[in-house]
């Protein structure tokens, strides 16, 4: 009797393992494609992603020339490398799951689906969108500040200065890298042709030592917080610490100076001693009647020092004009 109930008991678990088996494999039969399991409740791909089972050997099918096979030679590529968008899923680690790319039969004349992020031509993403992906990887170190900085609000894309599937990217090349940022710079790129300027044509200064295209928590995107604690960065000699100071080199360079180029030596706003008499005019000059005077009539040099300092400069005196260790210096005459 005994036996008999166990026969059938193992003949009832026989049966619901074989009925279980014919569940699934009917499931597995019935799993739906790339493009159904994006479309099946409407969402979007990045609501439920669906890679291409192939990687990037999909993608070049189509794309295996021009621009966009150039990837291949850049660090992105280096599947060896666990951090690279190759190493995760190719193409779509920076483009989105795209099946309805990947799966799209367009009709004759007409264009396949885009992919979910789209980085160039007239159907571009938004710049939230693309620099979502880039951030993904890139948002520490220097783009730490990246968010709510100037270029970020005025909707630069990371992709609008850097090109990815370039082998060498422009931006990060000394002597490409300043016709990048003129591309909408422009009244920086005309100063740069001035007599004076900084040798960035030369290609000896970037964009990039003085600024932090990213963000900074200082004025005009600066690496440092203050103007002056830029420019000490190559200009040492003029830090200090002095006996004497002057005031606006401890302030600001860019009282007296235009970084970016200038008609005038030594990138200087305006020609001496025009320049030092925006501060040091009328009855600020000091020192007597026929040296340092001028008159009172429209703030014309008076003839006696006007005739000293034609076509010369207050530096011809006051040579340490950026401070001053002499005992004797307050001047900045020595």
């Amino acid at each position: 009797m005994f036996a008999r109930r166990l026969l059938k008991a193992l003949l009832c678990v026989g049966v619901l393992m074989v009925a279980s088996t014919v569940a699934m494999a009917a499931d597995d039969s019935a799993t739906p494609t790339a493009t159904t399991l994006a479309a099946a409740d409407g969402s979007s791909p990045d609501a439920f992603p669906v890679y291409a089972e192939k990687g990037a050997a999909t993608c070049l099918k189509c794309h295996d020339t021009g621009a966009a096979a150039g990837i291949l030679r850049t660090a992105h590529a280096v599947k060896g490398d666990s951090r690279t968008p190759f190493a995760q899923h190719a193409c779509e680690s920076c483009h989105g799951a795209s099946p309805q790319h990947v799966d799209s039969h367009p009709a004759k004349g007409e264009k396949r689906a885009s992919p979910t992020v789209v980085f160039k031509g007239d159907r571009i993403s938004s710049a939230e969108a693309r620099n979502g992906v880039c951030l993904t990887c890139h948002e520490s170190g220097v783009r730490m500040n990246w968010k709510g900085s100037q270029h970020s609000n005025s909707e630069v894309a990371c992709t609008d200065c850097h090109s990815l599937h370039a082998e060498k990217d422009v931006v990060r090349d000394k002597r490409t890298q300043p016709q990048t940022c003129f591309n909408c710079h422009a009244e920086q790129r005309a100063d740069s042709y001035q007599l004076s300027h900084h040798p960035i044509r030369e290609g000896k200064v970037v964009c990039s030592d003085c600024h932090n295209p990213h963000g900074s928590p200082a004025p005009k995107m600066l690496k440092e917080v203050r103007v002056t604690d830029t420019c000490y960065n190559c200009h040492a000699d003029k830090r200090g610490p002095f006996l004497w100071e002057h005031q606006p080199v401890r302030e600001d360079c860019t009282y007296c100076h235009n970084p970016h180029g200038s008609i005038n030596a030594r990138l200087l706003k305006d020609k001496m001693p025009w320049l030092c008499s925006d501060c040091h005019g009328n009855n600020n000059m000091g020192g007597d009647a026929t040296t340092h005077s001028v008159t009172a009539a429209g703030g014309a040099w008076a003839n006696g020092f006007y005739s000293r300092v034609q076509d010369r400069s207050c530096t011809n005196c006051h040579f340490q004009i950026h401070g001053s260790n002499n005992p004797s210096g307050s001047a900045f005459l020595r």
